[in-house]
């Protein structure tokens, strides 16, 4: 039986809108979803995307101070989408005021912020979701299958790469993203989460949890022209003094496994020619396979073949492979990066009406978090640690 819930969202970002696209549509594509969502306030500094948000979208009320949100009685779940330095203050209220979450990562600026709001989403008995939807592509559901049912005999190695050009240019705006006391880390927080999301989905209880690593980062463009107000990712700066970068354009790891798989994993801001160049290659004793994010609907195979000379093939996903069949129906028709936040939004509501988790939650957040300090600690220290 479906019941109505009331959505609200805090921060009217980019972000904020691919949430609320994805609660709009989640009857369209689940019809049988046991939440119909009710869009009923939204909280944003900005007047300018408070208007758009009541004007395109709906809600029912909208507010400059987000704990005006919280005051109403109509409210039942939240999706945050604020920048880094808020998730911690308003993920805790949220839960602490009884409603679910659905925060996007980083989910703070460091492993104590997110740690924080997991306690506050226990204590609470609320349901969450964190924003790794890259896990939510049919074709990572196919290389996890793949993995767990012993196709690719032992894994060997996983290597992830998340590889961006959305700060390349040396006058893009230096925004909050740049600056430790706001964003924490750069392009971990931002990118590395995801990989290290991606590679322990894929590898599952197959290869086993990080045991640890050694790391390296760097930033390359280590100066940018000051922002002007409200700024994406890809804006540019204005004519002004230019001021000093405080966190990192690239990072990269080596993972040693639990199961004794090894891993590689490279995150950049600043790789010029690669745009969103997400992916990950899995080898294992008798086969391999990868995935890149430009291409969501092709798994690359190289499986049942001979040790030596094997060749690769590339399988477009089916309807019946992950979530495709919800949103098309034959094998080679594209889905988008929007609605990866749809079947995010579905396995909230599943999570929601069952009590049980379904999809990512919380506490992966928690755990891709230590992920990434371990890798500042590791650059910091200069040696091999444990998350």
């Amino acid at each position: 039986m479906t019941r109505d819930v009331g959505v609200a969202v805090i921060g009217f970002g980019w972000m904020g809108q691919v949430h609320t696209r994805a609660w709009a549509r989640l009857l369209h594509h689940y019809p049988d979803s046991p939440l119909r969502p009710r869009f009923v306030a939204v909280a944003d500094p900005e007047p300018e995307r408070r208007d758009e948000a009541v004007a395109a979208y709906g809600f029912g009320g909208a507010y400059a101070d987000w704990r005006e949100l919280l005051e109403r009685d109509d409210v039942d779940v939240v999706s945050v989408c604020g920048p880094n330095f808020v998730h911690r203050e308003i993920g805790t209220a949220v839960a602490e005021s009884g409603r679910h979450l659905w925060i996007e990562k980083p989910a703070g600026r460091s492993a104590q912020d997110t740690a924080a709001i997991a306690a506050a989403v226990r204590k609470a008995g609320v349901s969450s979701a964190v924003g790794f939807n890259y896990r939510n592509a049919p074709a990572v559901e196919v290389a996890r299958e793949l993995v767990a049912t012993g196709r690719l005999g032992r894994i060997e190695s996983v290597e992830v790469r998340m590889l961006a050009d959305y700060s390349a240019h040396p006058d893009g705006a230096l925004s909050w993203r740049f600056d430790p006391t706001y964003a924490g880390t750069g392009v971990l927080g931002d990118l590395a989460s995801h990989g290290f999301d991606l590679a322990r989905y894929v590898g599952g209880d197959t290869v086993g949890a990080v045991a640890e690593l050694v790391a390296d980062r760097a930033t390359f463009v280590t100066e940018r022209p000051g922002a002007t107000g409200a700024v994406s990712h890809f804006a540019r700066g204005g004519d002004g003094p230019r001021a000093a970068v405080g966190n990192e354009d690239q990072a990269s790891a080596l993972l040693r496994f639990e199961s004794g798989a090894r891993g590689y994993l490279t995150a950049s801001r600043v790789a010029v020619g690669e745009q969103c160049s997400y992916g990950i290659e899995v080898r294992g004793t008798e086969g391999a396979l990868a995935w890149d994010f430009r291409r969501m609907g092709e798994l690359r195979t190289c499986l049942d073949q001979d040790y030596q000379d094997a060749a690769w093939q590339t399988r477009l996903v089916a309807p019946r492979d992950g979530e495709l069949g919800r949103f098309q129906p034959g094998s080679g028709m594209a889905m988008g990066f929007d609605d990866l936040k749809v079947v995010e939004a579905r396995r909230l509501a599943e999570s929601i009406s069952t009590g049980v988790q379904h999809g990512a939650g919380i506490d992966d957040a928690v755990v891709a978090a230590e992920l990434v300090d371990a890798v500042v600690r590791s650059v910091d220290e200069k040696r091999w640690v444990s998350p």
